[in-house]
């Protein structure tokens, strides 16, 4: 089963985002063809000097964006993997980490060097307030 790769996934994108690294996560390749396309996970700057996560999801015909509390999020994104998403992108300033799911329904991390040289603006400006 996947679940416990993709908690630990969940872990990396909290520790991302703790250590300040954190620039884009993203749910992509879906099984067959879908309305929904992809899922876009930002970070949320609050007006109280707390964040948010934005979630943005994609179909073909239109986008829909939700707030949610962190927790909340990867819990909605636990939700959308095998149904219909069979990948996890966290992009980070260290690495990029994978999460992808099997046809015989096991989890794997994959790690590989980092896309993104700097964390994502809202991140930078979490950092220059100490938020994290």
């Amino acid at each position: 089963m996947y679940e416990p790769i993709f908690a630990l996934f969940c872990e990396r994108v909290k520790e991302s985002i703790q250590n300040g690294t954190f620039a884009k996560l993203t749910l992509a390749k879906t099984m067959g063809d879908t309305e929904i396309k992809n899922i876009y996970f930002r970070l949320v700057l609050n007006e109280d000097n707390t964040f948010s996560i934005s979630l943005t999801s994609r179909y073909k015909t239109e986008e829909i964006e939700s707030i949610h509390t962190l927790d909340e999020a990867l819990l909605v994104l636990g939700t959308y993997i095998k149904k219909p998403f069979l990948t996890a992108l966290l992009f980070t300033t260290d690495n990029d980490v994978t999460f992808k799911v099997n046809k015989k329904n096991a989890g794997s991390i994959i790690e590989q060097p980092p896309t993104f040289k700097n964390a994502s603006p809202v991140m930078l400006e979490m950092i220059e307030k100490g938020i994290v």
